[in-house]
Order: structure tokens, then C-alpha cells, then sequence
């Protein structure tokens, strides 16, 4: 590792989430010596590069430190030599998080990013793409760390990992930190006063908090959830989960629960927005807009408060902490996505799982949880095989494999139906999924049609 100064490479550079990033580097320049950054992306985002990687460097310039912001759409120049690649790209930009979320609606079911059909084709996108770039960084900067936050994280690790046999990786999320920094409110407390522990997977864990008296106070986070969640994610609607399940449970569950465990609550809420005219998605694609008008100010030199409405809070937190964690040989708490390693009972020892693990020069070493009581264990099983299917979908290519993973998936509706749904979502998204390539052609020759007329509008417009 370079000990003159960093070389620091993140892949979608252009993101709206990168002033936040260049936020966390800077607070921690004393102990995490950056020289230089290059913001790397693809033709199609040139224009955000150009105007983040303009913000990124006025936000140096502000600072004490002389650091440089390299941008540049050739990912191998950038990654030559490399530290720490972080990743947080997103195939198909924001018009293909609205075709993840718009076209199972327009069946009556689940719209997510990173749940039900929505977040399979999220992962079927990124896959092939992750594993490119593993094969750039094998050759030009095989001692870096892959520092992943880009969704479905835990997926994108197990390509990383299991496939691409690429060790030194770690995925992240926001999700366990925003839990942290807002659980104690329902406490009377403060984050200091609580230690947890994470074990699960991503978008998918649970856990568990203590006093700093060593007394477990899970129970009392329960019952206070049934009454006022402060802990949901921003980009999740609130609905209040059964009192009843919530007090025979011994576990936290995380904010996506509520996608499986209050489903028709949380789809028709959906649907309601839906029929409105309008997604998540659409929504955040316009805060994004904003975002970067406000990016263009040349006064502009920190962060804007409306990125914290753009979902992805802490973000900073996460990237920057788990990168200084392993410069510094720490052996801090995080919690993360890593190989299992034994730490969670019931999945298998070489999957990626999301943990409670202590960072250091070595990577992550997940904390051991255990056993999981029947209902959680079931749920994970479940959740692991369907993302094993994804995973082989994605790198093969294998439509019968892909039907597989729609079979399994508890937030789709099974049977002929579904697998319509799952036709038309490959032929939207023909341009990102080459190794369905054949597939997708017989769909085309026996007139599949796209129904959602956005949708379809995205599509003959190239998008």
C-alpha cells in the first residue's frame, strides 16, 4: 500500500452520492492520508462527472489538504496502481431503477429497488459488470480492497467473492448505521450508552442491543417499535409492524421486513402511489435533478442538506470508516457483508452474509451468532437460496435458472403470470443483458410487448 498517499478509485463517479464520500475523506484526512482520487464513469454520465468531480474538487480546494480529483470515463487508467476501489454505479442509471419498480406494479406486485423481481433485476444488470472490473483490477491493482456499496450489495459481493474468487472485497450498507445513530432515541439514550449485533443479510438482517451494563434491552426496542419506529429507512414507508409477531420475536428486524412481513400493507401503498402516476424511483430521479443543479454552483463547497433526501444517509460513514479501518489495522466494530465463515448457523460457511465484524488489514472477521430461532432461520434460507439462483442467473445467462429465482422469491406472485412479468422485464432491459441475448430474441419473435406506457416509452427512446 502506497505509503507516500492514496490513491482512491470509485466506480460511478459521477453520483450524487460522491460529495458525501469526498465528506468522509476529508474528516478523516489526518489519519487516512489521500493523495489523490479519480472519479471514474461511462459516457452516458459524462456530464454529472464532470459536474460532481467539479464539486468533489472544490471541497479539497476548502479543505487544508492538497488533494487532487482525477476524472475519467477509461476505468483502466483510473485503476492502475489503485488503494481502495469503491464502487456505487448503477447499469441502466435511474431509468432503469423506474423500469424495476413500474413494471411489476403494473402487475400488481411488489416495485423495488432491491426486493422482489425489481431487486433480481437489479442484480441480473451488475453482476456481469462487478466482475469486469475484478478483472481490470486482478490485472492492474491486484493489492487493492473492493470496498462495494452499489446494490444489492450482498449479491454483488458473492459474485465478487464466489465467482470472480476476488477475496479482498467488502459490500456495504447504510442501513445497520442509520439503526445505530436512531435506535437509542427510543431508549432515552445515546449510541454510545448501546453496543449491537448485526447477523443476516443484506437489506435482510437482524440484531440484537445491549446497555452499556451488559443487560439486553431487545425487548424493550420491540415493544417501542409497535408503538413509534424511529429506525425506518427513509426510502421505506412506515407501517407499523404486528404488536403481536414483534413481541414473540427475540431479534430486531430491519426495515425491508416490512416488504415480507406487512405485504399487502406495503403494496398497496405502492400501488396507491402508482396509480397516482408516480414511484420511488421517479421521485428520486427528480431530487437527483435538483441535486445536481444545485452542484453546478461554483460557490458551492460542502455537501447540500437535500442529498440526505436522496435516501442512502451515512453513507460516508460506511465507505470512509471501513477504508480506514483496514489502513490503520484498527479492528473496529462494523457491520458488513462478508464470507460467513461458520458466524451464522444455518447458511452456508462460504456464502456472504451481513454481520457484526471486526476491520483490519486482514479484511472483515464476522462475530459469531448462532443459531436463529425457526421463523428467522426459515426466512434466511429461503432469502440465500434465491439469491443463489440470481447469482448463477446472472453469470449464465440461464433463463430456466432465472425462473428459479422468481419461483423462490417470497414478494412474487407465483405461477404463469409472473413469468409473463419476468418476460417483459428482459425485454426492457435488453440493452443491459447480453447473456440473455438469445432469450430475449425468442420473446421479441413471439411479440412479447412491454404494457407500462413509460415504460415503453423508455425503451424506444434508448434508455
Amino acid at each position: 500500500m502506497n505509503t507516500h498517499g492514496l490513491k482512491i478509485v470509485t466506480i460511478g463517479g459521477g453520483s450524487s452520492y460522491t460529495p458525501e464520500l469526498m465528506q468522509g475523506f476529508i474528516r478523516r484526512y489526518e489519519t487516512l492520508p489521500v493523495k489523490e482520487i479519480w472519479l471514474v464513469d461511462i459516457p452516458e454520465g459524462e456530464e454529472k462527472l464532470n459536474i460532481v468531480g467539479a464539486l468533489a474538487q472544490r471541497m479539497w480546494d476548502a479543505s487544508p489538504y492538497d488533494v487532487r480529483v482525477h476524472l475519467t470515463l477509461d476505468r483502466r487508467e483510473a485503476l492502475k496502481d489503485a488503494d481502495f476501489v469503491t464502487t456505487q454505479f448503477r447499469v441502466g442509471l435511474l431509468n432503469a431503477r423506474i423500469k424495476d419498480e413500474r413494471i411489476p406494479l403494473s402487475y400488481g406486485q411488489t416495485g423495488q429497488e432491491t426486493n422482489g423481481a425489481g431487486g433480481i433485476f437489479k442484480a441480473l444488470r451488475t453482476i456481469p459488470v462487478i466482475l469486469d472490473i475484478v478483472n481490470d483490477m486482478k490485472e492492474l491493482c491486484p493489492n487493492a480492497w473492493l470496498i462495494n456499496f452499489t446494490n444489492p450489495s450482498g449479491m454483488i459481493t458473492e459474485a465478487v467473492i464466489r465467482k470472480a474468487g476476488f477475496e479482498k472485497c467488502i459490500g456495504l450498507c447504510n442501513g445497520p448505521i442509520t439503526v445505530m445513530k436512531e435506535e437509542p432515541e427510543m431508549l432515552g439514550g445515546k449510541q454510545e450508552d448501546y453496543s449491537w449485533r448485526f447477523a443476516g443479510l443484506n437489506h435482510f438482517h437482524y440484531h440484537r442491543i445491549w446497555d452499556k451494563d451488559g443487560n439486553e434491552v431487545t425487548a424493550e426496542i420491540l415493544k417501542k417499535m409497535s408503538e413509534d419506529d424511529k429506525t425506518n429507512m427513509a426510502n421505506v414507508h412506515d407501517e407499523t409492524y404486528l404488536k403481536d409477531h414483534l413481541e414473540a420475536m427475540n431479534c430486531v428486524p430491519f426495515s425491508y421486513h416490512r416488504y415480507y412481513y406487512m405485504y399487502e400493507e406495503m403494496l398497496a401503498h405502492q400501488l396507491e402511489d402508482y396509480r397516482k402516476g408516480t414511484t420511488r424511483a421517479e421521485n428520486v430521479k427528480k431530487v437527483e435533478e435538483e441535486l445536481f443543479e444545485l452542484y453546478k454552483d461554483p460557490s458551492l463547497h460542502e455537501m447540500p442538506e437535500l442529498l440526505k433526501k436522496r435516501g442512502g444517509a451515512y453513507y460516508s460513514d460506511a465507505a470512509c470508516e471501513t477504508i480506514h479501518n483496514i489502513y490503520n489495522n484498527t479492528g473496529s466494530l462494523m457491520v458488513v457483508n462478508t464470507v460467513n465463515r461458520g458466524a451464522v448457523s444455518c447458511l452456508p460457511h462460504d456464502c456472504i452474509i451481513e454481520v457484526s465484524s471486526l476491520i483490519n488489514a486482514t479484511g472483515a472477521s464476522p462475530l459469531a451468532w448462532g443459531d436463529f430461532e425457526s421463523s428467522e432461520r426459515g426466512w434466511l434460507q429461503v432469502m440465500k437460496a434465491m439469491e443463489e439462483c440470481v447469482i448463477d442467473a446472472a453469470v449464465s445467462g440461464d433463463y430456466g435458472m432465472l425462473v428459479k429465482a422468481f419461483q423462490i422469491n417470497p414478494l412474487i406472485r407465483h405461477g404463469r403470470q409472473a413469468i409473463t412479468m419476468l418476460d417483459e422485464m428482459l425485454i426492457a432491459n435488453e440493452k443491459y443483458l447480453p447473456q440473455f441475448r438469445g432469450k430475449i430474441e425468442e420473446l421479441k419473435e413471439k411479440g412479447t410487448v412491454i404494457h407500462d406506457e413509460k415504460v415503453r416509452r423508455l425503451c424506444e427512446q434508448g434508455l
